[in-house]
């Protein structure tokens, strides 16, 4: 796909969506876990953050942003992974995380699926989700918005959403920041009443009735909906050409 190709694709759309979840980070580590987060999180840097700071996901800070698939090859930094522990109980750190369970008050499961002593599901445990959540900025990717994905309540807390990390104390709301849900339908934030999901935006072509059906919870959407906005012409240069040339996002969110 060439950059004179003008009509964005839905995984073009939340490529930018991910860009503009880092707009305002300033100089922060960026970890993105996952394809549409890690295009995402370099386009931001090329483009509303040059400040973001990101990492090879072992031990060094890479100055260039790779197509995806492929390494870093300028080396900025020495980055191992006791200072990567260091770092993130101070908050200058912002992950993106996958969800396969997410309620409306944020709270996230990576563990299990169904009832925590005969699980019909075993997921990846609960991986680093309680220590990145209450320790610095944190926002999801779900790449299919299903009621299976935004669930009423998850079946394991993970990630800690607003009202646990209050119920917690001090020592779990200090750097507790939830930030973006970024779909493949939508982008949500957490500024809704008690800090619960609230809608931002909807995507080209998506409308209010389809985002309802793939939610497992009722959804307040404002009227009229606002829609996600769509890439410029440099951007999509850059996601085509220069970030993703062999179009690995697509396969992660087919067009429509």
């Amino acid at each position: 796909m060439s950059a004179e190709h003008t009509d964005p694709t839905r995984a073009e759309v939340c490529a930018v969506a991910v860009a503009d979840a880092f707009a305002e980070d300033g100089e922060t580590l960026a970890s993105p876990i996952g394809l549409i987060p890690m295009l995402g999180a370099r386009l931001a840097r090329r483009t509303v953050n040059p400040d973001l700071v990101l990492s090879d996901g072992v031990s060094l800070f890479v100055a260039d942003d790779p197509p995806l698939g492929e390494s870093g090859q300028e080396v900025e930094g020495w980055f191992p992974h006791p200072r990567v522990f260091d770092m993130l109980t101070f908050g200058r750190r912002h992950v993106m995380m996958g969800a396969p369970q997410l309620d409306r008050h944020g709270n996230q499961n990576l563990s299990a699926i169904g009832d925590f002593d005969r699980p019909d599901r075993q997921l990846l445990g609960t991986r680093a989700a309680p220590a990145n959540t209450v320790n610095h900025r944190t926002s999801y990717w779900i790449p299919r918005h299903s009621p299976r994905a935004l669930v009423e309540r998850v079946d394991v807390v993970c990630g800690v959403g607003a009202a646990a990390a209050r119920a917690a104390g001090s020592g779990a709301t200090r750097f507790h920041d939830l930030h973006r849900v970024v779909t493949d339908l939508a982008v949500l934030d957490f500024t809704g009443p008690d800090g619960t999901l609230r809608v931002r935006s909807v995507h080209p072509g998506v409308e209010a009735e389809e985002l309802r059906a793939a939610t497992g919870f009722a959804l307040e959407l404002p009227d009229p909906l606002p829609r996600t906005r769509l890439p410029r012409p440099e951007e999509l240069r850059l996601i085509r050409e220069v970030l993703d040339p062999r179009g690995l996002r697509e396969r992660e969110v087919p067009t429509r």
